[in-house]
């Protein structure tokens, strides 16, 4: 685990001051960059030492067998994992005859900044090496936004005691040598060197090398090209082989003077193109960026991310660390979505293998909502890909014996890649959260084209899956049996609160979406007859409540298991699952993550103030935070129901995840939904941000710890700022015209914003409730608030 405060607590960096090679995986995946077309891990410029080497292009993958003790009917065959492709991070340097490698020698000073308003990765280190000679290196790294197919380092070694002969070799590396990611022989037979080489062509200042992989037949093309600017005489020379292009620098260099390498890097991959089109698609990448020029790239980066926090910035005061990790979590997602362009974003972004590269439903119900509000371009994109494998959950559909489309639990072309069908076939849930996602973005949007285009459809067809998979008992009654919901400790149930209202809601949506578009509702086959099926359904939708106990059920006949025994579990038997069999888990009151918490956030509409509270006190005592995706929206229902105190340490949790590694796994990439989740703790939670029926609406309210909470977000194209103090909150237009209006609620009363006039309203006053909530022994939230820190 990183440790606490490993990274100084700045408000716009991330910043290592010393290398420690037990947490460089950790680190890798924290100085990750990446513009949701192309991720590079925070790999040294040299690669070694090093966690995890990482080079990854969104959607290229390598199919692989799932294994299966025993077959069933309708299991998924194969999967599909992220290949790590061509490397062209690496630059290796010599001095005198000593290669730079930090293991050796005498590491003086080493420090990496991670610049979230620039869009770089800066590293600066003093070597001393075996024999005494002394050298200084700065490099800076960009994966450009403006540029899709480009990535940039400018290289500087500096030296410092005396003449030094350099020797620097730039590289393009394939099929790298890799720790082992899987336990399945077969699977890593299969990534063991998953690319075929295809072509190779050096020039006198770079190369390019051209694979493809052995079983998904997609082609992968690398290329690099360098500036070089030294004192003196300098020779550059390019040699190649089918895995690897190597550009050697060499030079000598007196006290003081400095050699300046500035590599440009172009990919591309296509399952489609040929090679020929695909070497001359980065050829042509890399004449733009050398157009460009290093200074041109750096000065876009900026531009684009300066545009980028005027329109998505979330200042907090009072907690210095959530200010930082907000804004590190805003710029992980903008990552991993900016330029994704019609391809996923998957639960790690570009940053590490975890979860083999997949997109799940995190995108749509904590991804996607952030970007909804602040880029909701690679939103509209994000939609198109989903709607782009309709076909395939069309087909999966049909292999279950349903009707409509079933979307897939994880996957990164389309198919279902989950071989474990409890937690992955019968998450149904995945097909509602697509429609809520896309009602959110035409809402905040006003989008009506892509909701005519490809919007209708996936609402027809989503509808159409819960009206096949639902029925209704002979009371009228409509249930959704053998399902799980976002708690995949309870698996398999009948009922699941969160499952029905959300498909509630895309039923209701279908409905409504296919009377205003008619006639390209009946084009895709819908009847009148079948809208009324989906209103029925919807209007007579079961919500298992308990009325002994006043709370409703997360699934039909919660509240009758057996509890989990909290107490004789001991804290290194967590998470749960990697201890115990799950049909324990499956037949006992205990909680990954929030669920019927995570209803009460999405569908508040459907519940009253009451039962939210006595919904997430009962909840609270059964829920352990298995998952990175509980946290926040805790925080948001705890702020909702009056425990602001245990929200702002819930939100903590959710904002901190990566930067103290507190899941010891973030060597595997960062956890995209918990950063994003940073966002939704302040702007839902504190800021109290819902949309249930339509109306942009605020209940803000902060912890004793909070002196200011400011945020903004995109509404209908105008631009929206939020300024919530502990009395009082000031909405306001920026960047808009005299008559642009919007139209809000504060605490339920009417508010009218128009951009000639800022509306400054009261906070009204608040009293906690009086039951403070209990978590299971062990599992309260791990990060202590701001005025009990050291």
């Amino acid at each position: 685990m990183i440790r606490e405060r490993a990274y100084p607590v700045e408000p716009w960096h991330i910043r290592e001051t010393r290398l420690d090679m037990d947490v460089l995986a950790q680190s890798e995946s924290v100085f990750a960059l990446s513009n949701g077309h192309i991720g590079l891990r925070g790999n040294l410029d040299e690669g070694e030492p090093h966690g995890l080497p990482g080079t990854y292009l969104n959607s290229f993958y390598e199919l692989r067998p799932l294994p299966y003790a025993e077959a069933g009917f309708g299991f998924p065959e194969s999967g599909q994992t992220i290949v790590n492709v061509t490397n062209g991070k690496l630059i290796r340097l010599l001095v005198d005859d000593e290669p730079l490698d930090v293991r050796y020698g005498e590491l003086l000073a080493h420090e990496r900044v991670l610049d979230l308003r620039a869009g770089t990765l800066h590293r600066e280190l003093h070597w001393r090496t075996p024999a005494g000679r002394e050298v200084k290196v700065r490099s800076t790294r960009l994966v450009s936004f403006t540029q899709r197919s480009v990535a940039a380092i400018n290289y500087e070694v500096e030296a410092v005691d005396g003449p030094l002969r350099l020797i620097l070799q730039s590289e393009l590396v394939a099929n790298e040598s890799l720790p082992a990611q899987s336990r399945d022989p077969r699977v890593a037979a299969v990534l063991e060197s998953p690319l075929q080489a295809e072509e190779e062509l050096t020039t006198n200042d770079g190369g390019l090398l051209i694979h493809r992989t052995k079983v998904s037949g997609l082609r992968v093309a690398a290329a690099m090209d360098h500036d070089v600017y030294a004192p003196e005489h300098a020779t550059v020379d390019t040699e190649g082989y089918e895995d690897w292009v190597r550009t050697t620098v060499g030079c000598v260099l007196k006290p003081g003077e400095t050699l300046r390498v500035v590599k440009y890097l172009a990919y591309g991959w296509s399952s489609r193109r040929s090679l020929p089109a695909l070497r001359d698609q980065v050829g042509a990448a890399l004449a733009a960026a050398r157009l460009d020029s290093w200074d041109g790239l750096r000065r876009e980066q900026r531009e684009y991310l300066d545009e980028f926090w005027d329109a998505a910035d979330v200042r907090v005061e009072g907690d210095p660390e959530v200010q930082q990790a907000v804004r590190f979590g805003l710029f992980h997602v903008l990552q991993a979505g900016a330029r994704a362009e019609r391809r996923p974003i998957s639960a790690k972004g570009l940053t590490g293998p975890g979860y083999d590269g997949h997109a799940f439903w995190d995108t749509e119900m904590f991804v996607l909502p952030v970007l909804t509000y602040t880029q909701p371009g690679a939103v509209r994109d994000a939609l198109y890909w989903r709607h782009s494998t309709i076909a395939q959950a069309q087909e999966r559909a049909r292999t279950l014996n349903l009707a409509g489309a079933a979307f897939p639990w994880r996957t990164i072309e389309g198919p279902e890649s989950s071989a474990y069908w409890p937690a992955g076939t019968a998450a149904f849930h995945i097909a509602a959260d697509v429609a809520d996602a896309l009602r959110r973005y035409v809402l905040v949007t006003g989008d009506e084209g892509l909701e005519r285009e490809i919007g209708l459809e996936l609402l027809i067809e989503t509808a159409r899956l819960w009206r096949s998979l639902g029925h209704h008992d002979r009371h009228g009654r409509f249930h959704i049996d053998g399902v799980t919901g976002p708690d995949e400790y309870t698996a398999v149930k009948n009922d699941n609160v969160y499952t029905n209202l959300m498909a509630q809601r895309n039923l209701l949506t279908a409905a409504e979406c296919a009377m205003r578009f008619r006639d390209q509702a009946i084009d895709l086959g819908v009847t009148e007859e079948e809208a009324a099926a989906w209103r029925d359904a919807a209007n007579a939708m079961c919500v298992p409540y308990d009325e002994g106990v006043a709370v409703h059920e997360q699934v039909e006949g919660f509240t009758r298991l057996q509890e989990w025994d909290f107490e004789h579990t001991p804290t290194e038997k967590y998470p749960l699952l990697l201890h115990y069999p799950y049909f324990d888990l499956y037949r006992k009151q205990v909680i990954k993550q929030a669920d019927l918490v995570l209803a009460m956030h999405w569908r508040g509409d459907a519940f009253t103030e009451e039962q939210k509270r006595r919904n997430f006190l009962y909840c609270e005592r059964r829920t352990v935070r298995d998952s990175s995706l509980s946290a926040c929206t805790q925080a948001v229902i705890a702020a909702e129901v009056g425990y602001l105190e245990l929200a702002h340490r819930y939100l903590r949790e959710a904002a901190l995840m990566d930067l103290h590694d507190l899941n010891e796994n973030t060597r595997d990439g960062v956890h995209m939904a918990s950063l994003a989740g940073a966002w939704i703790a302040l702007v839902a939670g504190f800021g109290g941000l819902r949309d249930h029926d339509g109306t942009l609406t605020f209940a803000p309210r902060l912890p004793s710890r909070l002196d200011r909470l400011e945020f903004s977000l995109q509404w209908r194209g105008l631009r929206l700022r939020v300024d919530v103090r502990a009395h009082q909150t000031t909405y306001a237009l920026r960047h808009g015209r005299a008559d642009d209006v919007v139209e809000l609620r504060h605490h339920g009363e009417k508010v009218r914003v128009t951009y000639a006039e800022p509306v400054t309203v009261p906070v009204p006053p608040f009293t906690p409730p009086a039951t403070e909530p209990e978590q299971p022994p062990g599992r309260a939230p791990r990060l202590r608030l701001p005025e009990q820190l050291g």
